[in-house]
């Protein structure tokens, strides 16, 4: 039997086993070369601003399209393009990043919670129509990690009750569903593009629409809800609606665009190693890959697995028996941990419902009306059973491949073997993760 290195075994792997993203091209380097010889680094009209915004219309299939300083801020601006305000409810899933809620408070809105579905993580649309109210306005569903939500029944739900869709794609760059791309299902898709994700611009966002009328709504928020005149394009500095500094730069939609070049070929990779993983974890009792549907392209931003100790013949708690595994893979020198550690209305910010200024605002908008919220964690025991049993396995990104994935796998058979060491371990200091420079940051 190998010794763990929990135990005082030798790890299996090493840092240096794995490489960092994002990968920086020729095409990066020559991109930002032409910002830094334009000596333009700024302007929401600016060349390398409205090339993005050109290709990634292009790409996705939409209409227009609006750069950001990031996927939060696309995801405000959506809410407010849609007239979104005090008193509304705006639905999103229980298991996602907060901006998919905060975005609401940022309106003045209210998020109300819809739990997952059980295999593929995103809003479960049979759980939807309960939560829609006389007071909702808008559903953001989720497409997350890279796997996109499940959206007909979500959009026939909006149909019916005449509600917004806006889709929080922030991870799911190249994703498709039924083969057509996340984000231009709704009325607004919205992606991020910090430096962990599958198309980086070290910061940034982007907005897509097919309407006119909202993307004309959403660049007045952009930039400080200044009008531009007609005749000579150029700003009046008269706000007609409150608005933000929501503009990107040149420096980051450079390197946004050469990314671009590479988002298919680099997704490709991520989507091998995925699969290769999935059909060889799911061989060792107690591991839980993630699923994909087949009618879906999933881009891995992230790669779950879920531990299951009943299946692993151990008799332990879920949340106990992920915590002794995820521990010793990592004393193997594997790079895991949890992402999001509880659902979103778990977090304090809803536990409290402070608000601004500690005022309760805006719940207090409905709440003086005999309205009620509950954020019981209870309520969303999908999202709170995924958050006490799963890890991210980092790693999946090019330009790592197959023999990375092999060290992984093997890692798995090795603690999975020794599961009674590792469950006499669960209680050290230890605390998994990745780093920082694994995906591009200090």
């Amino acid at each position: 039997m190998t010794q763990l290195a929990i135990d005082g075994g030798q790890p299996e792997l090493k840092r240096t086993d794995y490489k960092n993203w994002p990968i920086i091209t020729r095409d990066d380097r020559r991109l930002i070369k032409q910002v830094l010889d334009s000596g333009i680094v700024a302007g929401g009209t600016a060349p390398q601003v409205k090339a993005l915004e050109t290709e990634w219309a292009a790409y996705t299939g939409s209409k227009y399209c609006l750069t950001t300083c990031s996927g939060t801020a696309a995801l405000h601006m959506a809410l407010a393009a849609c007239g979104v305000g005090p008193g509304d409810e705006v639905i999103t899933a229980a298991f996602t990043f907060l901006a998919s809620a905060s975005c609401a408070i940022h309106q003045n809105a209210i998020p109300v919670f819809v739990d997952i579905d059980p295999r593929t993580y995103c809003m479960d649309p049979a759980k939807l129509e309960a939560a829609i109210t006389e007071r909702t306005k808008a559903i953001i569903p989720v497409d997350i990690q890279g796997m996109p939500s499940d959206k007909d029944p979500i959009l026939q739900i909006a149909k019916k009750h005449k509600l917004f869709v806006i889709e929080d794609a922030c991870q799911a760059h190249g994703a498709l569903y039924k083969g057509k791309h996340v984000g231009t299902f709704g009325d607004i898709g919205c992606f991020s593009l910090n430096n962990f994700k599958n198309l980086c611009g070290g910061e940034g966002g982007l907005f897509i629409t097919n309407d006119e009328n909202l993307m004309k709504k959403a660049a007045l928020v952009r930039c400080f809800g200044d009008e531009v005149d007609e005749v000579s394009h150029r700003r009046k500095y008269n706000a007609s609606i409150l608005g933000y500094m929501y503009r990107n730069q040149e420096l980051p939609a450079a390197l946004t665009r050469a990314q671009l070049m590479h988002l298919d070929k680099n997704n490709k990779v991520r989507i091998a190693n995925a699969n290769y993983l999935t059909r060889e974890l799911r061989k060792i009792p107690g591991v839980i890959p993630p699923y994909c549907p087949p009618d879906c392209k999933h881009v891995y931003f992230m790669y779950n697995v879920r531990f299951d100790p009943k299946a692993a013949g151990v008799n332990c708690e879920p949340r106990r028996f992920r915590i002794a595994v995820e521990k010793a893979l990592f004393k193997e020198g594997m790079l895991v941990g949890q992402w999001q550690t509880l659902p979103v209305p778990a977090q304090d910010l809803f536990q409290s419902k402070l608000g601004y200024g500690a005022t309760g605002y805006p719940w207090s908008v409905n709440e003086a009306k005999g309205i009620t919220y509950n954020y019981d964690p209870c309520q969303f025991p999908v999202a709170q059973s995924l958050c006490d049993t799963y890890t991210v396995v980092h790693g999946i990104h090019p330009p790592n491949r197959k023999a990375l994935m092999q060290k992984i796998v093997g890692t798995f058979q090795k603690v999975f073997g020794n599961l009674d060491v590792a469950l006499a371990h669960a209680d050290d200091v230890i605390y998994p993760g990745g780093d920082a420079k694994l995906y591009g940051a200090s």
